[in-house]
């Protein structure tokens, strides 16, 4: 397999991930965001900043991973841009918990996934986009 093609089927994988998951964050967000008071019941204690942030970052996911499909190299450093602020988000996340804030675990866990996501794909397009290497 030539290293374009492997490029290209990389691109593929990368983008269609970052749009599946920035249409489920959307979906999921949108959800607990606009759908009513049961909807806002069934998510538990939302953390409100946390809820806010994943799902506006849901648009970000969706349009990094349409850039990636189309091979752009911006999709790199939105995905650079989303793993930071991802990042950040957690930590006040962790401050907000260690002083006592109320939480779901789940919350937890959807931030270690995101940030561990945004992680990797930077990783992967930078080696996908830009022809980098990891070592």
């Amino acid at each position: 397999m030539t290293s374009k093609r492997r490029a290209s089927v990389g691109a593929w994988i990368a983008g269609g991930l970052a749009l599946v998951f920035g249409l489920a964050t959307l979906m999921e967000g949108g959800h607990v965001l606009f759908g009513g008071p049961e909807a806002r019941a069934a998510a538990g204690k939302v953390v409100p900043f946390a809820l806010v942030f994943n799902f506006s970052a849901g648009f970000g996911y969706v349009l990094a991973g349409v850039g990636t499909l189309f091979g752009r190299r911006w999709a790199l450093w939105l995905a650079g841009t989303l793993a930071a602020g991802t990042l950040l988000v957690f930590a006040a996340l962790t401050v907000h918990i260690a002083a006592g804030g109320a939480q779901e675990t789940r919350t937890v866990l959807a931030m270690t996934l995101r940030s561990t996501f945004w992680i990797v794909q930077v990783f992967a397009l930078r080696r996908i986009l830009e022809g980098g290497s990891y070592a």
